[in-house]
């Protein structure tokens, strides 16, 4: 068990909203962008044929105008400047990347500048700001809810638009196109696509009336490789409170449409949430005033834009397309076979989404499902909500038949990186980690300055209680030098060999996110092959929950394969210990206490059931890593403190280690320089004054929070 683990655009321009809208050929399904010839209002415009299977009609194409594309050329000048400083760099990148993210104004705005100037049949449109994918990006079809705009991920499109190339469905509020000739849009649009890349994956991500036609596509093409993203799917509609609105609607005079009001405060979300969000940041209380009664203001502007979004024909109409999507998806759950993500939103006033979340998630045989319970119905356009974050944390992220963890791993982008290493600050705020590290020519310095920049390297130490030493030292790594640690953790942490009493798979989300692979000799050797910073624990499980009187205490197995592994690729090997463990707790009931309670021995057993073992060919108590929760007793807080002893050469060395006596000298050197390390600091600690979490308060209270506190003489 290893890891247990954009564009901005000047004051008072409405940019336009897409490049280009893929319009329908005059060969059955296949789907081509059109050029787009000229420019009107900020709108570049052309008309083209395009065909949904019942009706033809003139399409729309939109571009961005010349100014916004010279001010998005100035901005990525700008992040590329930023790139070229020495950390924190990240930090400042990942300014640029929120303050760029647009907003629920902007999703008015540009629905505003769409729907006045709208006509014609449903249609695709591609994002200009979703162009900077990566190669072989797989497609991604974004299916809208009842607003049927198809801007429900405009928050989205930058983060996403580096994943994937994305298109939007757009239905015009004045259309009415059945729910069937929708289904036949999409899938011949899916039909078209695969049969031009095979072995990409399409991704389907729908809300809602989207949710059930991504349903409807897979159950009907089960033999083309779909990924299902699905927030609060409309399957749920007959036991929802929409049901009841269709009567209603049929009978309350255009002038009572009270619906209006009531949609805005879903998708604007609760007010005092947001300010509670902004107290929990530290939001001067000036800015926040500000910010409410700017959210206050814009709100009561919005409703023009619902007005005509919603007329009161189109609810009815819309509601009715969403019984016809509800009723057909829920008669052909059986059929979809498809990889399935459920977003389920815990605050849903509109459909049941918690309840329908768990029973497609029993229904549907590869589904996973993950649960926001303080959001609403419309999670896509909520602030804190990133969808690209999900889909990479959950390892849903391919562009083949499988997911690759080498190839496919998207490396958390700055303002992801930001958001976890905040939302873990107290960790160190507790521990307040003391990092050393060695250089080449032997001195101790505090810091990573003695941690090769350049891969691959691989970092071998004692894993403490519980992993609590990983989270202070992978993330400061990356914020202090930019480097990610991929550790190799427990399969636990990826899949399930059935549902049981391990914790929710969804709790190692953000080790997945930060990089995380399964234990394996050849995702090893695929890590060293690309030059990466790996970290591996030899003593796994056994070590993180050792017993009693084990602090510090290594259970490596005999076997020394990392070392011929690293050979073979000339990887530096940086051995280190990490002590503080004690300082906080004290096991008092550990594995073989609790293997001697009949319920707690049968309990440990289920939790081996689920889980792929690890290590069944090892003998000995390296060979035991059955996975339990110590009994633990709090002490009072004192200090963890990392010592990173002199990386270990093996270039040139790749003949000389594959005799096996070669190699286990060094396996025992890096073994013997980890308990060194670690009985270094052991000794230091001693002399350390501000080892006491009490001292390390008054120096703050001195000094400064920010201000970096001392430890003992190097």
């Amino acid at each position: 068990m290893a890891a247990t683990g954009a564009c901005f655009f000047p004051a008072g321009f409405s940019p336009p909203v897409v490049r280009s809208c893929m319009t329908t050929s005059s060969s059955p399904g296949k789907v081509e962008p059109k050029p787009v010839p000229n420019q009107s209002r900020g709108f570049t415009v052309s008309t083209e044929q395009i065909s949904t299977g019942t009706k033809t009609a003139k399409a729309k194409t939109t571009s961005f105008t010349n100014n916004a594309r010279t001010e998005m050329e100035r901005l990525e000048e700008e992040r590329e400047k930023i790139k070229e400083k020495k950390n924190p760099f990240i930090w400042e990148l990942a300014e640029a990347e929120i303050k760029s993210r647009k907003s629920l104004k902007d999703y008015f705005e540009e629905s505003k500048d769409l729907i006045r100037s709208d006509s014609g049949p449903p249609r695709w449109l591609s994002p200009l700001e979703c162009g900077s994918r990566l190669d072989k990006s797989p497609l991604l079809l974004y299916l809208p809810g009842i607003d049927g705009v198809g801007l429900g991920l405009v928050r989205q499109h930058q983060s996403l638009g580096k994943l994937f190339d994305i298109w939007c469905l757009h239905i015009p509020v004045k259309d009415r196109t059945p729910f069937t000739d929708l289904l036949k849009l999409v899938e011949q649009t899916v039909k078209s696509e695969h049969q031009s890349s095979p072995h990409r994956p399409i991704y389907l991500v729908g809300e809602s009336l989207g949710a059930c036609l991504a349903l409807a596509v897979a159950a009907l093409n089960p033999d083309i490789d779909l990924v299902l993203i699905l927030a609060n799917p409309g399957t749920s509609f007959k036991k929802s409170q929409l049901a009841l609105l269709i009567p209603l609607l049929t009978v309350m005079p255009d002038e009572l449409h009270l619906c209006l009001p009531y949609l805005l405060s879903l998708m604007t979300g609760d007010p005092l949430k947001a300010v509670m969000d902004n107290v929990m940041k530290r939001v001067p209380l000036q800015q926040l005033f500000g910010e409410l009664f700017q959210d206050v203001t814009a709100a009561s502007s919005y409703l023009s834009v619902l007005s005509d979004m919603f007329p009161k024909e189109t609810i009815l109409w819309k509601l009715n397309l969403l019984q016809s999507a509800s009723e057909f998806a829920n008669s052909r759950l059986h059929a979809v076979n498809a990889q399935t993500l459920i977003l389920s939103s815990g605050y849903d006033k509109l459909l049941p989404s918690k309840e329908e979340g768990e029973r497609l998630h029993q229904v549907l045989p590869k589904c996973e499902i993950r649960w926001f319970d303080d959001s609403g119905h419309f999670l896509f356009l909520e602030d804190e909500f990133d969808i690209g974050t999900v889909i990479k944390g959950t390892n849903f992220y391919r562009r083949g038949a499988y997911h690759d963890y080498i190839s496919d791993f998207i490396r958390p982008s700055p303002a992801e990186f930001k958001k976890i290493y905040e939302s873990n600050r107290w960790i160190w705020d507790v521990v307040s980690p003391v990092m050393l590290s060695t250089s080449e020519d032997g001195e101790i310095v505090r810091g990573f300055g003695g941690i090769p920049s350049e891969g691959p390297v691989l970092f071998i130490g004692y894993h403490m209680l519980l992993g609590f030493e990983l989270s202070p030292m992978i993330s400061q790594l990356v914020y202090e030098r930019n480097i990610l640690l991929r550790g190799i953790a427990h399969p636990s942490m990826f899949t399930r060999l059935k549902e049981g009493r391990l914790p929710p798979i969804s709790q190692f989300d953000i080790f997945r996110l930060m990089g995380a692979v399964p234990v394996s000799g050849n995702l090893l050797y695929k890590l060293l092959s690309s030059k990466a910073h790996v970290l591996l624990y030899p003593g796994g499980v056994r070590e993180a929950c050792h017993r009693k009187g084990e602090e510090y205490k290594l259970f490596w197995p005999e076997q020394s394969e990392f070392v011929r592994m690293a050979a073979r690729f000339g990887a530096k090997i940086v051995p280190f210990g990490v002590v503080g463990e004690d300082d906080f707790f004290e096991v008092f009931f550990d594995y073989d206490d609790q293997m001697k309670v009949p319920l707690l021995r049968d309990y440990i057993k289920d939790i081996a059931e689920q889980a792929k073992s690890v290590r069944t060919e090892v003998h000995g108590e390296a060979g035991n890593q059955d996975m339990h929760l110590p009994g633990v007793l709090p002490k009072f807080p004192g200090r963890f403190y990392y010592y990173f002893g002199k990386p270990i050469e093996t270039e040139g060395r790749r003949e000389e280690l594959k005799d096996k006596k070669k190699a286990q000298e060094l396996y025992l050197q890096v073994k013997t320089e980890v308990e060194e390390c670690l009985a270094f600091l052991k000794e230091r600690r001693k002399s350390d004054p501000y080892r006491n979490i009490v001292a390390r308060m008054v120096y703050q209270a001195n000094h400064g929070y920010s201000s970096e506190i001392p430890t003992f003489e190097l």
